[in-house]
């Protein structure tokens, strides 16, 4: 057809391939357009990747602003700087500081490898254990680049984690401009992402969780994968795109222990258009590729770390490889036969799935990950449970249902509104296609000319949809996964403003679906959300950007001050998961236990530890504790008498109805649950009672804290060694 009589056509309603101008992609697949075309096209391309680079500074600008005024981060002593990465992202940080301290590099990883102070009376291998080769790589760079001088170790850090924020950002910006060949598109993505930071990120007062180091990973292997699934990409641009898969899953999987919850997402996410006939047979089995590749290397690379051999992932990408060879003739045959193959597949991959996991946990004894499942199993409400580390997880207000009033701060943004308006309409068409491609009416490889003007849904296109759905479901279920799923609604919901298909479907309903007018209103929409969202938040971020606060915590300092230089060097330290945490990192002392829950064994002496908050004879409580090698153990006040929690899900409470004794207060208990024969050790203990103090001295107090030591040799009485019913 002649290029003048095109451009005044209306539209056929196809999905499937770019038809105008401004294309990324047109320039990378070495399409010759006219001479001022060209320019035209490289202008807009240059202009988009300086709004990206743009946005991505832009934000960690912000993040950096928010750290440093909220704290005042740069006034503060060193104590008072590390106090500062609360819970267990301290427990990571002082691996980075013990790595610089050590006397080499080889020394330092030898340390990490044969620890025996994050756990006392244990030699474990944290490389095996943790997720820590982010601050290994970081302490390397900083031992061999020139900034030692001028750039203290812990700003280093915090800007290395700012820095992956800016690429996390850029990652969106990249996904939404594909998807819409529009850089408009990743403007509005990154916009969005930035004023919408209370539900896409909390990496200002978390720098180092490991949340934080991984989402920038996983949006770039999000952009590279959709890059991957475009249809017409020519052989060395898929290479590139596969191998940037591979790089950033890989790196991904190493930075979070949660990898493989989230790579199960995904090949779920690859299994479904597969079936529905959305991908090619190669580039599914490639993607498969990818996965098992990056978890085995990670399992390499963490000492052969059997969690990652029992992840239902690995079970679940085998069973289908596996099923899918055999299965030779599943995409053959009419509707109802297609529908019938379909349900045998999906069933005998799932029974496979589970027997490989179940067969490997045996073979392997395999237990460290159990606490997950019994969470998800009392979460789905599959029977109560008084399990005490699944209750743990529930009764946390990030492991609980995503609030209502995140969609009032998203609809206030307007970010909902297009996200709701572009999933709905790409689900009836999914479902659509879906219906045509069992039918055996349509293909998904290789189309023929009378096909290829039918409705198509990119498979690129797709693979978001049913991303953005399940990890959707997943932050509805769960809180603290809403950041897997809030960045990547911004960047759907801007392709919903600036793709073709949505508009195309309005304009054609009007009439009017011609190039030009669709081209017009491309531009018109996002330009004009710009334009809104910059006058109406801009000031807002300006004021929370330039708000200065101070950090204030003088009772934590006295505590590490204390520790630090009152106890020796060797001295064991019990308490909450939590406190213990900074006092590795501040003081350098030992553990008993720490927050990083995934192994049986810890969570079990973490369990004992915690029965100086239940109501339990002191004899059994020093007995527990001595078990556990401690020498000092800390009681604080805010759990002791915790008012954060609501009856049944204070610490105190969790203790009781494990040990089967009714709880503190009003309100109803379960009829099996007795009165427990001692009173409460924490609050007992301050009484100075001959039966406490014979086994604990008091040696530090404040407001906050209250620190015990534990008198050793002593030879209890058999009358005075009463058990309580557990």
């Amino acid at each position: 057809m002649d290029v003048r009589k095109r451009r005044t056509s209306k539209l056929k309603p196809y999905w499937g391939i770019y038809q105008d101008g401004d294309s990324l992609e047109s320039l990378i697949r070495g399409a010759k357009p006219g001479i001022l075309a060209q320019y035209g096209q490289a202008f807009s391309v240059t202009l988009g990747v300086i709004f990206a680079l743009f946005s991505g500074i832009s934000h960690s600008w912000c993040v950096y602003s928010l750290h440093e005024n909220l704290l005042w981060f740069s006034n503060l002593e060193e104590v008072e700087r590390e106090i500062s990465f609360r819970t267990e992202c301290g427990l990571y940080y002082s691996y980075y500081k013990q790595m610089l301290r050590a006397p080499s590099i080889q020394e330092g990883l030898l340390q990490l490898i044969q620890d025996n102070v994050t756990e006392s009376k244990r030699t474990i291998n944290i490389l095996q254990r943790m997720n820590i080769y982010q601050e290994v790589f970081l302490s390397i760079l900083y031992r061999l680049l020139p900034v030692q001088e001028y750039l203290e170790p812990i700003y280093f850090y915090i800007y290395t984690v700012f820095a992956l924020q800016a690429v996390y950002v850029i990652a969106l910006y990249i996904t939404s401009w594909l998807l819409s060949d529009s850089w408009l598109a990743g403007a509005l993505a990154a916009v969005w992402y930035i004023i919408n930071r209370v539900d896409t990120t909390r990496v200002e007062f978390t720098i180092s969780l490991r949340e934080n180091w991984s989402l920038p990973f996983f949006a770039l292997q999000v952009a590279s994968i959709t890059y991957y699934l475009r249809p017409q990409l020519k052989p060395l641009p898929q290479k590139v795109a596969l191998w940037l898969t591979f790089l950033s899953t890989l790196w991904f999987c190493l930075t979070w222990q949660f990898n493989q919850f989230i790579l199960l997402i995904q090949a779920l996410v690859v299994f479904a258009l597969d079936c529905l006939d959305f991908i090619e047979p190669r580039k599914v089995t490639l993607l498969y590729l990818v996965q098992v590749c990056s978890l085995l290397l990670v399992w390499l690379l963490q000492f052969c770390n059997t969690m990652i051999l029992g992840s239902l992932a690995l079970s679940f990408i085998i069973s289908v490889l596996f099923v899918k060879h055999f299965q030779t003739k599943l995409k053959t045959g009419g509707l109802m036969v297609r529908m019938g193959k379909l349900c045998v597949h999906v069933l005998l991959v799932l029974v496979m799935t589970f027997t490989i996991n179940y067969l490997t946990k045996k073979v392997l004894q395999l237990s460290s990950d159990e606490h997950i499942y019994k969470f998800i199993k009392a979460k789905l409400g599959l029977g109560l449970t008084r399990d005490f580390d699944a209750k743990l997880y529930l009764c946390e207000e990030a492991f609980g249902l995503l609030p209502l009033d995140t969609f009032e701060r998203l609809t206030t943004t307007l970010v909902l509104y297009p996200y709701l308006c572009a999933l709905a309409i790409l689900l009836v068409v999914l479902v659509a296609i879906s219906l045509v491609h069992l039918s055996g009416s349509g293909c998904s490889g290789a189309q023929s000319e009378g096909v290829e003007h039918r409705i198509h849904m990119r498979p690129d296109v797709a693979y978001n949809l049913l991303h953005t759905v399940l990890f959707g479901l997943l932050a509805l279920s769960t809180m603290r996964m809403k950041y897997l799923w809030t960045g990547h609604m911004c960047m759907f919901a801007a392709y919903g403003v600036c793709g073709r298909e949505l508009w195309g479907i309005c304009l054609g309903a009007l009439r009017c679906n011609t190039q030009t007018k669709l081209r017009i209103v491309r531009y018109a929409a996002p330009s004009l959300l710009l334009a809104f969202l910059y006058f109406k938040f801009w000031p807002k971020i300006k004021e929370e950007v330039s708000e200065l606060r101070e950090f204030y915590d003088p009772d934590t300092v006295e505590l590490m001050t204390w520790i630090s230089s009152k106890t020796p060097s060797t001295a064991v330290f019990a308490g909450s998961m939590q406190l213990l945490a900074g006092i590795k990192l501040c003081t350098g002392r030992a553990l008993t236990n720490h927050p990083h829950y995934e192994d049986r064994a810890l969570r079990e002496r973490t369990q004992q530890v915690y029965q100086i908050y239940a109501r339990r004879a002191p004899e059994d409580v020093h007995r527990a504790l001595r078990a556990a090698g401690a020498d000092y153990v800390i009681l604080e006040d805010s759990i002791c008498y915790e008012r954060r929690h609501g009856r049944g899900c204070r610490l105190r409470d969790l203790l009781d109805v494990a040990n089967g004794h009714i709880m503190d207060g009003p309100g109803e208990n379960d009829p099996d649950l007795i009165p427990a024969p001692h009173p409460r050790f924490c609050t007992e203990i301050k009484m100075d009672n001959p039966a406490y103090s014979r086994l604990f001295t008091r040696v530090f107090r404040n407001k906050t804290f209250h620190v015990y030591k534990l008198k050793k040799g002593k030879k209890l009485s058999a009358g005075a060694r009463v058990r309580t019913s557990t």
